[in-house]
């Protein structure tokens, strides 16, 4: 069965919008391992600002969440604030080795943020969630605060950022990347053998740029 794991951080509410698709991956056959990044270290590391902080792109990127919610049947209510710091929450998943423990709470996370409008940078916010899905969420914040868990998490983004990941969600399967909750159809196309010509993108993208933008 092959794995596909998923990148992601609740800051994002398209990660939200695309863990609510995840049946439909596994349905083609693929396992999910759910993988936290800080959706903030990837922007640094590769040169760009959060869509959130884009005045034009942030008020239409909640118009179309919000479109994108009420067509697959979900209620959207949003956190008191966005963006927000998910370092808590990032690191209180990453406390969770067992895969099913860390999807329940990851889910937790984001349906409690983005449905039930929770202010999910809050520690004691992140305890009841977590102890609402049969987890200890007083054990998850006290390891959280560890700094071997710190650097777990900082260690598993930059692995991310090698491997080319720069926004969330990203899934991955093998050495292939699908960026976007709106990419699911394309990878289970892969899932079921479509692949690319690689000869041709390669060819692509070895040729010169024929401009440059000025910055």
């Amino acid at each position: 069965m092959p794995v596909v794991t998923f990148y992601f951080d609740p800051v994002s509410p398209y990660a939200w919008l695309a863990a609510n698709a995840l049946e439909r991956i596994e349905a083609a056959g693929a396992q999910i391992a759910f993988q936290p990044v800080l959706f903030a270290a990837l922007l640094n590391a590769h040169g760009n600002i959060g869509p959130a902080e884009v005045p034009a792109k942030r008020a239409y990127i909640f118009r179309d969440v919000m479109r994108e919610a009420a067509r697959a049947g979900l209620a959207f209510k949003g956190p008191p604030g966005h963006p927000f710091n998910p370092l808590q929450a990032l690191r209180m998943c990453v406390t969770l080795t067992s895969q099913d423990d860390r999807r329940r709470f990851a889910l937790a996370v984001m349906r409690g943020c983005w449905e039930g409008g929770a202010d999910v940078s809050d520690a004691a916010v992140l305890v009841k969630l977590a102890t609402n899905c049969g987890l200890d969420g007083t054990a998850m914040r006290a390891a959280a605060q560890q700094d071997a868990v710190k650097a777990q998490l900082a260690a598993d983004t930059d692995q991310a950022i090698a491997g080319g990941v720069f926004g969330v969600p990203t899934f991955r399967v093998g050495d292939e990347l699908f960026w976007g909750g709106d990419r699911i159809d394309a990878l289970i196309a892969h899932l079921q053998g479509q692949r690319i010509d690689e000869r041709a993108l390669a060819d692509f993208l070895a040729q010169a740029p024929l401009a440059q933008r000025r910055r």
